[in-house]
């Protein structure tokens, strides 16, 4: 799971840098290599609420001490409370470190600070979106080895097919359509048109009511995931 959250979206930093860049003009080097760094922190981000949770809640399943747990008086609510904050902890450790390496790398980024408490924003709708669908594949996947494998491989399917690892303007219409409503992808975009511009990101995603339809999708993942977590993972049988 390190290896997933922080070991590989550092790699493709690295690859992305000195790779993907070497034929770019000088003058856009460093803030293409600025988005790079936030596509691989939004990778990091997913991975960890998408396989780190539900392996965790596998984990402790397996084990037998969700039903120790559930056979004490504590509601689910501070179950979810502890494993969400100790997801947070991991995930701001998990974003800083692949965006210091980026930095290390030469990527640059030119914002405001209202530009920079925006993408705070959109970086906590990817977590909390990425949460949601854990706890989804947390309740349902019942093996460690299942659920982290599963939130791996939807991770990195969702990140290709959304335009979080593939720039916006190679994919096809109906992917393009996808990436707007996918929230994860969609705060992507916000995040890099705020931090390196439009030109990066492919489009204004901050154009119309996308903000708000990105804030409503998340928001109802990281519901639908508690609602079904609390319900059925937390159910004795």
């Amino acid at each position: 799971m390190l290896f997933w959250t922080i070991g590989w979206p550092i790699i493709w930093v690295l690859i992305g840098s000195f790779s993907f860049t070497g034929n770019a003009p000088p003058e856009i080097v460093a803030y293409t290599r600025g988005a790079i760094s936030i596509s691989m922190m939004v990778f990091g981000l997913m991975t960890a609420g998408m396989a780190n949770l539900p392996g965790n809640i596998a984990q402790d399943r397996e084990r037998g001490l969700l039903t120790k747990i559930m056979s004490m008086p504590i509601s689910p609510w501070r179950d979810f409370t502890g494993r969400i904050l100790a997801l947070l902890a991991f995930s701001v450790l998990s974003a800083m470190l692949v965006i210091a390496v980026g930095f290390a790398c030469g990527a640059r980024f030119f914002f405001t600070g209202i530009d920079f408490m925006a993408s705070l924003a959109f970086i906590l709708l990817i977590f909390v979106a990425s949460a949601g669908i854990g706890m989804l594949i947390g309740t349902f996947v019942k093996h460690v080895h299942g659920a982290i494998m599963s939130g791996v491989g939807l991770t990195v399917v969702s990140a290709a097919l959304s335009g979080v690892m593939t720039p916006y303007a190679y994919l096809p219409s109906v992917l393009q359509d996808f990436a707007r409503i996918y929230p994860i992808s969609s705060a992507n975009s916000a995040i890099t048109y705020l931090l390196v511009g439009e030109e990066y990101a492919g489009y204004n995603p901050l154009s119309t009511s996308q903000p708000f339809l990105t804030a409503l999708v998340a928001l109802l993942l990281f519901v639908l995931g508690l609602i079904t977590y609390s319900r059925f993972c937390w159910k004795k049988e």
